[in-house]
């Protein structure tokens, strides 16, 4: 494929999207409904700007979501509370589906968000955005409603850290730089297109993710993209430049946490798939050290990336299906 070809024809801005009256009727006249989900864990700082602003500019005043929902891993904080205040449905991931064995992840919430939520596209926002603003919505779902053929709109952006002034590479995170383009590189060359494939911001058509298996953790993104990829191909993927998003980061020793998690998940695909050769077992636990006293010591991380089947293959999940198209 000609990547260049496809990065012009398959990359937005979001400016492209901002007619949301235009938008909605595309949206209407395709008879689509979209769902938004944000999964949570303790972020009652910005859940509440999130829910605000989407659902008075996208459900309100222009109708382009259906339906807002946090799902949340146990939060000890008032993220739930705030979330519901301002007019968000509110689920624990760990009472949907609650025959299963419970499992606790990011991966998990947005797994479980294709059994609760009801649309034929989901958006996944990330609750910790500092800047948050309608674009991170409609950027996202503009694509999927008018190119039927694109299945899956991931978001890129600037991320702003401390950096000297003049020109500056565009591109991801730390971890993605370091981590997942010289993977994907190495043995998934036509994936190094997507400009940011670990943004927490991405749109996806329900048949997609139906049939995709998700890692509960970290690697759950990296999974998403090879996987699609392999079950389509790069004409599937489209992207939206976001401009800039503001958010915590993360200290180097959580983002060495997050890229073993994500190199389990890597390996794991490359091997089923056939780009390497069978893999020896290997170590889930992840040593890093610290300092105390002038004396380095040991901090040992058990760091297991367990996987969710695909959705389809769960019999609630089908039931709920053959329940929803008989009405």
């Amino acid at each position: 494929m000609d990547l260049n070809a496809w990065l012009k024809s398959n990359t937005f801005h979001h400016t492209a999207f901002r007619d949301l009256r235009e938008l909605v009727e595309a949206k209407e006249r395709a008879g689509l409904t979209i769902s938004l989900c944000i999964p949570t864990l303790n972020e009652e700082k910005t859940i509440g700007k999130e829910v605000v602003i989407f659902r008075s500019e996208l459900m309100q005043r222009y109708p382009l979501i259906d339906e807002i929902a946090i799902i949340d891993s146990g939060s000890t904080d008032k993220t739930l509370e705030i979330a519901a205040n301002f007019g968000a449905d509110t689920y624990l991931a760990s009472d949907i589906l609650p025959d299963l064995e419970q499992k606790r992840g990011k991966g998990e919430n947005l797994w479980k968000a294709i059994y609760q939520l009801k649309g034929d596209i989901i958006v996944y926002i990330d609750a910790d955005i500092k800047n948050i603003h309608p674009r991170f919505v409609y950027g996202l779902v503009g694509p999927l409603i008018q190119r039927p053929e694109i299945q899956y709109v991931k978001a890129f952006y600037d991320r702003p850290l401390a950096f000297s002034q003049g020109i500056r590479p565009s591109g991801g995170g730390r971890v993605t730089e370091i981590l997942i383009r010289p993977l994907f590189s190495l043995f998934f060359p036509e994936l190094t297109a997507i400009i940011q494939p670990l943004s927490g911001e991405y749109a996806v058509r329900r048949e997609v993710l139906e049939r995709i298996p998700f890692p509960i953790g970290y690697g759950v993104e990296t999974s998403h993209l090879i996987d699609v990829y392999t079950l389509y191909d790069m004409n599937a993927f489209a992207q939206t430049d976001l401009d800039q998003r503001v958010h915590r980061n993360q200290p180097t020793r959580s983002l060495g946490k997050m890229a073993f998690g994500i190199l389990q998940t890597f390996l794991s695909r490359a091997e089923k798939l056939g780009v390497i050769g069978e893999l020896p077992d290997t170590s889930t636990i992840l040593r890093q050290f610290q300092v105390q006293d002038q004396t380095f010591e040991t901090v040992e991380y058990s760091i297991v990336e367990e996987e969710r089947p695909p959705m389809e293959t769960i019999e609630a999940y089908q039931q709920l299906r053959r329940q929803h198209e008989s009405r």
